[in-house]
């Protein structure tokens, strides 16, 4: 059954849907996108209008399939005929398009990208404005189904779903590749349901996908139901939709349900098609799936229906109308977690607010440990006390992580919690954002910065959840990063740090340590935190002497924000963090008493508060980074010093940093580029001589 070829679905006669209640629905989004395009969009009341028209059918039927409390939907932006099928008042979607409040996004967002927590129908993911970034957090959703019911023994979880819709474009993505190799191999109860209208914009599906059929490229991918067939006939598309429901309801595995649809409008209201014939335009119309209807119910009854439609679509239109435009004010608020629980996404609806331990000063004394080894041990120790973490990434199951960050920890709480993933890094951040969503917390690995980079768009859209989405979603997890140079090489693929630009990602934590303990307490706060967080662990740290500490301990935590004070000093103010302070530690050491050091932890936040009290007392500021030197965070921070404390300042504001190269292989030219500390004390001895 897993290997069914793709193939027409048979003419049965459909009696399980109530075709009242898919006409009206239909009809409903049918006048929406009419309204919009003949009066609302050419008047610039809704300045992006995408017209869902000839989908309504397919998505409909769809919406009435989804009854499982536990499933959930990832949308894209010609969806709306489903959302509206699944609890959506046509206020709210009028709302959405003129960018008011009283919807989705509270004007935040584009109009027709749409989230929705459960109204007694599934949840919709937040989606994204990417197309095919949807594709990946439905194969988290999914997988978080079986964990519920495998690992945390949630009976009610059994039978849920996820289905991702997508058009013929979104085929050809990162995003739907990496989900269908998540899906298929792990035999994930997900739908991948692609309305195939036959164009991306102008471009025809055949450079989509070779044929311009990807159910009959994939009918013999292993562990993979394939289905194809028509999305616009009453009498054809509710089988092949219950067909495919039942399939991945019952545990079989996942399947690809790919579905001919027309086209009605262009991509949007200002797209005229002109890219098509007239003879294509002509035929798109004659499988408009409203005229699959009237055999069904009769023509009064449409026109019943559609009358209603209309009426009822006027005065939604009037309420929109008298909505205030969004508090202006308020637009910073949801950005990050500020007491106000999200209604979907981690522990926090389902289980209330975890608590800290009060942060105290790690101990000076004691058996020390590894950086790796702290953070091996605080991954044990919230592993053991919340269930609902888990580990995954490239390499971390069986072999213990390529830097042995999760040596035994596989063993110890089994491959459910603690698993290997496939090489791709859209799959692992997207994958986590839906475990996330779906109440659980992901701790993914990313093996070296860099290979971050495929993920930059799962990782943007994460970001930005609870702020896009006006708290109502949020998807904490903490993503870990060995980042920097290694002790004997470096070399441009394995060693960049590139802090900057997650400090640019908005909604995202970053934490950056120096030492074990610092690791230890920093990364137990992230792990019982409500934000996404970048947890970066120095390559060269990770064994290193200078970095060991003693062990802090199960209880401790280092709050965000927070720089600490290495140094004292009162002519010259020194800022760093990661690897950079050793040598700045060093240099600062031939200045006792003059220099003060401090080591932020934290990127984002950053100490503020701390860097300028230090910098008003001493005059000077040095900052020191291994980040390369244009745009680095170094900039940000000296920006803020000239902002803020430019009268008090006794000398120029300087940086350190990496030349605007990769760190190369050569160890000797490594060390080249690399801020040292005969550097570092040079520059103190400068700015104090000033």
């Amino acid at each position: 059954m897993a290997e069914k070829q793709a193939v027409e679905a048979p003419v049965k006669r459909v009696t399980a849907f109530d075709w009242t209640e898919v006409a009206r629905l239909m009809l409903r989004s049918r006048a929406l996108d009419e309204l919009e395009e003949a009066e609302l969009a050419p008047s610039g009341e809704v300045p992006y209008q995408f017209s869902a028209k000839g989908h309504e059918l397919a998505q409909v039927l769809l919406a009435l399939s989804l009854d499982h409390p536990h499933d959930a939907a990832g949308v894209y932006y010609r969806s709306r005929p489903f959302v509206l099928s699944v609890g959506l008042t046509l206020e709210e979607a009028l709302a959405a398009g003129m960018g008011k409040p009283h919807s989705p996004s509270e004007g935040r967002d584009v109009g027709v990208v749409f989230s929705l927590p459960p109204r007694g129908g599934p949840t919709v993911l937040p989606a994204s404005g990417d197309v095919g970034a949807q594709f990946t957090p439905v194969a988290g959703w999914a997988q978080a189904i079986r964990y519920r019911v495998e690992v945390l023994g949630e009976p009610e979880w059994e039978g849920a779903l996820a289905v991702a819709l997508g058009g013929d474009g979104s085929v050809a993505t990162n995003g739907f590749w990496a989900a269908l190799t998540i899906a298929s191999t792990l035999r994930l109860p997900m739908l991948f349901f692609i309305e195939d209208n036959g164009y991306g914009i102008s471009v025809p599906g055949t450079l989509q996908t070779p044929g311009g059929n990807i159910a009959e490229n994939l009918a013999s991918f292993r562990n993979l139901l394939s289905l194809s067939g028509s999305g616009f006939d009453p009498a054809r598309t509710p089988d092949l939709i219950q067909e495919a429901v039942q399939y991945v309801r019952a545990g079989s595995g996942p399947c690809l349900l790919h579905l001919r649809v027309p086209r009605l409008s262009g991509h949007t209201f200002i797209d005229n098609q002109a890219y098509r014939s007239q003879a294509e335009l002509q035929a798109e119309r004659e499988r408009d799936p409203l005229l699959g209807l009237d055999p069904v119910l009769g023509s009064a009854s449409l026109r019943s229906l559609q009358a209603e439609a209309e009426a009822e679509l006027r005065e939604a239109l009037e309420r929109a109308r008298q909505l205030p435009e969004p508090d202006a004010a308020a637009i910073a608020e949801h950005l990050f977690f500020a007491g106000v629980p999200q209604q979907v996404g981690g522990l926090l609806p389902e289980l209330g607010p975890r608590t800290l331990p009060t942060p105290r000063p790690a101990p000076s004394s004691g058996p020390r440990v590894n950086l790796i080894d702290a953070v091996r041990g605080v991954l044990e120790q919230e592993l053991e006390v919340n269930p609902r973490a888990l580990v995954f990434g490239e390499d971390v199951g069986v072999k213990g992580g390529v830097h042995g960050a999760t040596v035994g920890l596989q063993e110890h709480f089994g491959a459910g919690r603690v698993f290997d993933t496939s090489l791709s890094e859209e799959g692992i951040i997207g994958r986590a954002v839906g475990l996330a969503l779906a109440g659980l917390l992901p701790i993914p690995e990313i093996q070296f910065r860099k290979y971050a980079d495929p993920a930059t768009e799962q990782l943007n859209d994460c970001g930005t959840i609870r702020w896009r989405t006006a708290g109502k979603f949020a998807a904490p997890l903490v993503v870990r990063i060995p980042v920097g140079y290694g002790k004997k090489s470096g070399d441009p693929w394995h060693s960049v740090t590139g802090e900057a630009v997650y400090a640019h990602a908005p909604g995202w934590r970053l934490a950056f340590p120096s030492n074990a303990a610092d690791a230890a307490g920093l990364l137990r706060t992230a792990l019982r935190g409500e934000d996404p967080c970048f947890f970066f662990e120095h390559r060269a740290l990770l064994d290193a002497s200078e970095a060991r500490r003693p062990d802090p301990g199960p209880d401790h935590t280092v709050p965000f924000g927070r720089a600490i004070t290495l140094t004292e000093g009162d002519e010259l103010t020194l800022v760093t963090w990661g690897a950079m302070v050793y040598p700045a530690t060093a240099a600062a050491g031939g200045f006792a008493g003059r220099v003060e050091l401090i080591d932020l932890r934290t990127i984002s936040p950053w100490d503020q508060e701390a860097v300028l009290a230090s910098v008003r007392k001493t005059g000077r500021c040095l900052v020191v980074h291994e980040d390369s030197w244009t745009a680095g965070f170094g900039s940000e921070i000296l920006a803020t010093l000239a902002e803020a404390a430019f009268f008090g300042l006794d000398a120029p504001l300087r940086r350190i940093a990496v030349r605007d190269v990769p760190i190369p292989y050569s160890v000797g030219l490594m060390r080249a580029v690399l801020p040292n500390t005969e550097q570092i004390a040079a520059a103190i001895a400068d700015l104090l001589a000033f």
